[in-house]
């Protein structure tokens, strides 16, 4: 295959736009190399009005979710998160007294999109399955860590103090959340995955709420916090970042397979309030997304190495349930080398660094991994319920990786958008304190 170059920089940033928009491309382009060369796609590269409606995205939030978050700021939390809860539940129509701003915003979530199909979602569900722990290992190793090598998304994190709460708890919100999405039924109405979903949406617009009247936030260069650009980031780190890493530990789903599951993601981003329009059915048509929003990120920095290394270091402080510590040491450093090995595949020595990463790390796990995984899954499709068998394994695996992970208390954590890096406040939480000094 001939290596097409990336053609003389016309981009950049765009006046009377926010700053951070194309003013790392140097950067952006060492973190899309690879996402290039896989590209097929005649000319992945932004013209002139698609460049300047990406960088418009940033200067745009949600105003259905953040007319929702202004009135329980007003009402109070105490007040206002029991009637969300009784919304997402048994439906707003049966939450006496409901203000309209809440019955709008049901109005729009409980009404299905023109294109949604449920038989692709249950599809879509069970594709997700199908790849088991090498899915856990491609969300957590690719799409969460490389996506910290965006400072802006950072910088909600940062704002936030959730830097300071732990990777563990983190990846263990967002895996849950996850799973829930994922598991086969989960996008119903009232199942755990399409109300995660929700009330994800509305405590970021809770944040965004916050976060935009601090000082420290400089809305010229930033945008507007946790944007549609950055939330277009995020959904497709799901589907696309996930589907192209899990080639490379050796699990190819078939296209039929990669349709519904961009189908999935596609109803997950709706709903988590992403426009439709930077929505895609589409695989390939999602990655040039993808590519172009990459571009348009600014460079890493301080933050991306505290939170690259703390989820590096996060496996040391898993309880692993052995009898003997010792034994749960020793399991902590094989998970730390075993990640790092799947994140070295995909990621070069300045990314490995820029994420505060060893970069003498070579990949031995996909290397050992990738034929097992072909052997695997190619036998199970040409067996006799094979495939149904491949889907229930690893929705086991999956399952079992929770409970396991997470000391079985995952039934007790609240939901996070790690991609995005925003922390989202479990259910009847108290209302966040005050920011001081």
């Amino acid at each position: 295959m001939r290596l097409r170059r990336p053609p003389r920089e016309t981009l950049g940033p765009i006046a009377g736009l926010p700053g951070r928009h194309g003013a790392s491309l140097p950067s952006a382009r060492q973190v899309t190399a690879l996402l290039r060369v896989l590209l097929r796609h005649p000319n992945p590269e932004p013209d002139a009005q698609q460049w300047r409606s990406l960088a418009q995205a940033l200067t745009r939030g949600d105003p259905l979710a953040d007319a929702v978050a202004r009135w329980m700021k007003d009402a109070g939390l105490a007040h206002s998160m029991p009637m969300l809860e009784a919304a997402l539940a048994r439906g707003v129509d049966q939450v006496p007294a409901a203000p309209e701003v809440l019955k709008r915003f049901f109005a729009q979530v409980d009404t299905p999109p023109h294109w949604l199909d449920v038989n692709l979602l249950a599809r879509g569900a069970q594709a997700s399955n199908l790849a088991g722990l090498a899915g856990t290992d491609i969300m957590r190793d690719l799409a969460l860590m490389a996506g910290y090598q965006s400072s802006a998304i950072n910088r909600t994190l940062v704002l936030t103090g959730a830097l300071s709460r732990g990777a563990q708890r983190r990846l263990a919100e967002t895996t849950k959340w996850w799973v829930d999405c994922t598991t086969p039924g989960g996008m119903a109405r009232f199942a755990p995955g399409f109300q995660g979903t929700v009330r994800v949406r509305l405590m970021h617009a809770l944040v965004r709420q916050r976060v935009q009247h601090l000082p420290e936030w400089d809305a010229g260069w930033l945008g507007v916090p946790i944007n549609q650009q950055d939330m277009q980031a995020t959904y497709l780190g799901f589907c696309v970042v996930y589907l192209t890493g899990l080639r490379f530990l050796g699990v190819w789903l078939r296209r039929d397979e990669v349709h519904a599951l961009m189908h999935l993601w596609r109803y997950i981003g709706w709903l988590m309030g992403v426009e439709d329009e930077l929505l895609f059915d589409d695989f390939t048509q999602a990655q040039v997304g993808l590519y172009r929003n990459l571009l348009a990120q600014p460079a890493p920095d301080d933050s991306s190495r505290a939170l690259g290394a703390a989820l590096m270091n996060e496996p040391l402080h898993t309880p692993y349930g052995h009898r003997w510590t010792w034994l749960n040491g020793l399991r902590g450093r094989y998970e730390r080398a075993r990640h790092l090995s799947i994140s070295r595949l995909f990621l070069t020595n300045p990314s490995m660094r820029s994420l505060g990463l060893p970069g003498h790390v070579l990949p031995w796990y996909p290397a050992m991994r990738l034929p097992w995984n072909l052997l695997v899954h190619e036998t199970a499709r040409r067996l006799p319920g094979g495939l149904d068998w491949l889907q229930g394994h690893g929705q086991r695996q999956q399952q079992d990786h929770l409970a396991t992970m997470f000391g079985r208390q995952t039934a007790r954590l609240g939901s996070v958008d790690e991609a995005g890096g925003m922390p989202v406040i479990p259910p009847r939480q108290a209302e966040p304190r005050k920011r001081t000094g």
